[in-house]
């Protein structure tokens, strides 16, 4: 099975490595010093604090693992060159045909992707049909909701 590149910003791999620090670094002994106590007190069946302790525990564990893993794989897109056709890394700033506001939206890779930041990933409908293109160009994006048509205002 082939596997799909992960694509991060520089900024988005900085932003990793500092969650990965504190998880590793902060919540993660914290977290165990506190199972430590809580196991304890004994009677472990009904220890609400072990439990939530160890739960809090596997999750972090977990999401070390992701981030060692996304890092360990990760191509870091050096978007700090400007560019005048959309990559990851750009910011675009785009307007729906038939309306009269502008969007603007980061291209990042799905890894770093937050919609409530405005970073779209290079995989999502928006950030696949807005890659290669450059200012002034009518884009189609096929949606769930039917086809939406975009053009590309600027790209920073």
């Amino acid at each position: 099975m082939a596997t799909e590149d992960t694509y991060l910003t520089q900024e988005g791999e900085d932003a990793l490595r500092r969650e990965l620090k504190e998880l590793r670094d902060t919540r993660r002994p914290a977290l165990a010093q506190r199972l430590k106590e809580a196991a304890a007190q004994g009677d472990l069946k009904e220890n609400a604090d072990y439990h939530d302790a160890k739960e809090k525990l596997g999750f972090i564990e977990g999401r070390v693992q992701q981030i060692e893993s996304i890092l360990q794989s990760a191509i870091v897109v050096d978007s700090s060159q400007p560019s005048d056709e959309v990559r990851i890394g750009s910011t675009v700033v785009i307007q729906e045909a038939g309306e009269d506001f502008d969007e603007e939206y980061r291209i990042v890779g799905s890894a770093e992707a937050n919609p409530r930041e405005r970073k779209i990933s290079e995989k999502s409908p928006i950030g696949s049909a807005l890659l290669g293109n450059r200012i002034g160009e009518q884009v189609k994006v096929k949606t769930p909701d039917g086809v939406i048509k975009f053009k590309i205002v600027d790209i920073r």
